[in-house]
This record gives C-alpha cells, structure tokens and sequence, in this order.
C-alpha cells in the first residue's frame, strides 16, 4: 500500500497531465475547445427535460413538477453515466495501454487514477447541467444535495469490478463483449427509466440482488426527491465496494508480470 501510494505521488503530474489529455484530445482542433465538455451534457439534459417532459407528462409521487418524469431519469441516469464510464474506461486499462506499459515504466496505480479522473470530471460537468436545467425547471436544489460526496465515492464498486475485468480482458479477450452485455442487462434491471413502484410487490425483492440499485435510489432521493439517502444499504454497498477492490488490486499485483508478457 505504502508502495503504492509513492508510486503515485511520484507520478503525480504524469497523472495530472494524463487526464488533462483525455478530457481536451477530442476537442483538440475545435474552435471552442474544452467548451464543448459543458457544451454536450447541457444539450443532453435539456432534450430530456423539454422533449421527454412534452412525450411522458406522467407524475411521480414526491416530485411536483410538470417534468417530473424527466427529473427522475436524469437523476438516475447520472448515476448510471458515473458508474458505466468508470467500469468501461477499466475494462480496457492494460490492453489499451500496452505500448505504455511495455515501454515505460509506469506504475499500474496510475492507470486506474486516470480513468476515474477522467470520468469524475466528466460527471461532474453533467451534474452541473443538470442542476442548471433543473434551477430552470423551477426544481431548486436543497441542502440533500450535500450527500452527492458521499454517493460519488461509492464509485470505488465501478473501480474495483473495473480492475477485475481489467486482468480478465487481458488473457480473455472476450470479456469486453460479455461485459457490454452484462451492462445493458443491469440497466434495464436497475430503475432508471421507470420507479421501482411499478415492479410488482412480489418481484421487487430481487433489486436487493442489484448492488447499483442502492446508488441509483440514492441520487434520485437526492436529485430528484430532494431528501436523504438510506444509509444502511449505501453502507452494505460501501463494504462490498472496498472488498471489491480489494480483490481487484490482488488480482493485478497477482498477474503483474504475466500480463506484461501477455500483452
């Protein structure tokens, strides 16, 4: 751990600089530049409050607004963008990386640092279009908007399921596609695009089996319903979260040297 955290310290600008990359590269030949970051979630936001609210005007118990539907998809689908955007830039950290780590002696730390860096930042833009668009919609945001922190650290079960999949794509290369399945399954199993009232009562059970359900319940009592989050199952969450990555930093410093001949 303690080697770890050197390693970081000491790559600390190579880290730096590595997110700056990613986030401006796309942008690179554009007129307006890293406008464009702010400019696309805003775009995104607004069709779903304004196209989706004019389709779908159906209430939602606690929301009083006339674009309730659209609060609570984008409420959930924050949620969802963090936690897939993480999990799909660690799914390939080591094979999308291989000349770097054949030719530079970079420590693997890094590399995961970097793809949350980088997804933490583009999250971060589309939280603020959201709350932008929201102010607009007159759905004001209140003091639960403090326990978004809180929320956003449990990113660590996107990382931690990201690292295993990350050695695993290595000397299986079809996990990538097994995994885009799997993420497209666990989206329509989690309730994004409809409230989990809807489930019938005897089915809803099941969603205690779905470890995102508690992270997307939580940024919809934040965003959405504008209360505090449950507590005990973010906790359950957290735990199992923190042994994830456990698991995941096992697995890399297991395979270490396998997978650069691999690769």
């Amino acid at each position: 751990m303690a080697g770890g955290l050197r390693s970081v310290i000491g790559y600390r600008y190579f880290i730096v600089s590595s997110i700056r990359n990613e986030l401006l590269n796309p942008f690179a030949r554009s007129r307006l530049g890293g406008l464009w970051m702010l400019i696309q979630p805003l775009v995104m936001v607004s069709i779903y409050a304004f196209v989706l609210s004019a389709v779908l005007r159906s209430r939602l118990e606690g929301v009083s607004s006339q674009y309730a539907y659209a609060i609570y998809l984008t409420s959930g689908m924050l949620a969802w963008s963090l936690f897939n955007d993480v999990l799909m830039r660690c799914l390939n950290l080591f094979v999308g990386n291989a000349n770097l780590l054949k030719k530079m002696l970079v420590p693997k730390t890094c590399l995961p640092l970097i793809a949350v860096g980088t997804a933490l930042i583009n999250n971060l833009l589309l939280l603020l279009a959201i709350v932008l668009i929201f102010v607009l919609l007159g759905h004001r945001p209140t003091a639960a908007l403090l326990w978004l922190p809180l929320l956003m650290a449990l990113l660590l079960l996107a990382l931690g399921l990201g690292l295993i999949v990350a050695v695993l794509n290595v000397f299986m290369r079809d996990t990538a596609q097994v995994v885009t399945i799997v993420m497209q399954c666990l989206f329509w199993f989690t309730p994004i695009i409809y409230p989990a009232v809807i489930i019938p009562e005897h089915l809803r059970h099941w969603l205690q089996l779905n470890p995102l359900y508690p992270l997307v319940r939580g940024y919809q009592d934040v965003l959405a319903y504008q209360q505090a989050p449950a507590l005990m199952p973010l906790l359950g969450l957290g735990v199992f979260a923190l042994a994830l990555c456990a698991l995941g930093w096992w697995m890399v410093r297991r395979a270490n040297a396998e997978m650069v001949d691999e690769l």
